[in-house]
């Protein structure tokens, strides 16, 4: 189902992944482009190469969750697919556990609806690999058990079992794609920021390095352009229909061995660190099976890069000095 003259929805698309995928999408030629974001984390910043490439890109500021809202959007520019990206991330489950839950839960319920009343023709939905929670087994494939250990997994776990249930009771066409740890350009550098962010804010600001616990729990971390062209893949792929795919490098890399590199790159490999006590509902493993997306698109990402790294340092050392 090639993206070429279709009307297309994302949303989350000015946030981290959200706004990549946008930048790859227009790379397809759509008839019709439209985000929807609450930015809640989103930037018009993070659309700025998209609306230079496609003046005509259509930005709303609503809540994905709203279903009268989104009908009304769907409707009225006549979309045919739907890469639902919005969500509100695990670290605010820590601390508003039900807000995020609800939120997340609903915008999926929304887009499931939409679909089964036949407004829509594909839902892409980004799921999380931390719906798994801590690998019993690792490579984790896409039958290991959902271990959900925080609310916000709690919710993707959820979310991916509510499309599940409509596509087997009313047949609608959505694929939930997984992705494991991405980096890059563009991910939050502020309150709810990933670990990346983090440690590059921390030696700019001259202030040591918190890890929590010893290290070496591990993630398996994906550039955040590879996730977008493989979301893209996926959909074009009529096999793809009904499933649940990871996308993933299936190398797992400890959060020790990542600061080392970052530091590194920024050519202090010295610089402090301290550990801490681990952080609640904390993964221990994650080290993603990709055989079923190399099966069906010929392809998985490529392993966790010095020039992704380096690209990734650069862009946030631009905006923090």
């Amino acid at each position: 189902m090639s993206l070429r003259n279709r009307s297309v929805l994302v949303t989350g698309g000015a946030g981290f992944i959200g706004s990549h995928l946008v930048d790859r999408l227009i790379a397809e030629n759509p008839k019709t482009l439209v985000v929807v974001d609450n930015y809640f984390l989103g930037s018009d910043a993070n659309l700025a190469d998209a609306r230079a490439a496609y003046p005509d890109i259509k930005v709303l500021r609503l809540d994905a969750s709203n279903l009268a809202a989104m009908q009304d959007v769907v409707a009225t520019n006549e979309i045919e697919t739907v890469f639902d990206l919005a969500v509100v991330p695990l670290t605010t489950s820590l601390t508003y556990p039900h807000w995020t839950m609800v939120t997340n839960i609903g915008i999926t319920a929304t887009f499931c609806e939409i679909a089964r009343r036949g407004l829509i023709e594909r839902l892409v939905h980004m799921s999380s690999s931390e719906a798994y929670g801590s690998g019993r087994y690792v490579p984790m494939n896409e039958d290991h058990p959902d271990d959900a250990i925080t609310p916000y997994a709690a919710a993707k776990a959820a979310e991916d079992h509510i499309i599940r249930s409509y596509v087997q009771t009313f047949g609608i066409d959505a694929t939930v794609v997984r992705p494991f740890n991405n980096y890059g350009p563009r991910q939050n550098p502020g309150t709810y920021a990933g670990v990346i962010p983090i440690v590059i804010q921390r030696v700019t600001q001259g202030i040591p390095i918190e890890i929590h616990g010893d290290g070496e729990q591990t993630r398996d971390f994906t550039f955040v352009r590879d996730t977008a062209d493989l979301t893209v893949a996926i959909h074009e792929t009529q096999a793809a229909r009904g499933l649940e795919i990871n996308v993933a490098t299936g190398v797992g890399t400890s959060i020790n061995t990542l600061v080392a590199r970052i530091l590194e790159i920024m050519g202090v490999p010295d610089h402090p660190i301290v550990h801490t006590p681990d952080r609640p509902g904390d993964v221990r493993r994650h080290e993603a099976d990709a055989s079923r997306l190399v099966s069906l698109v010929g392809r998985q990402p490529p392993v966790l890069s010095d020039d992704a790294l380096v690209e990734t340092v650069d862009w946030y050392r631009s905006i923090l000095e």
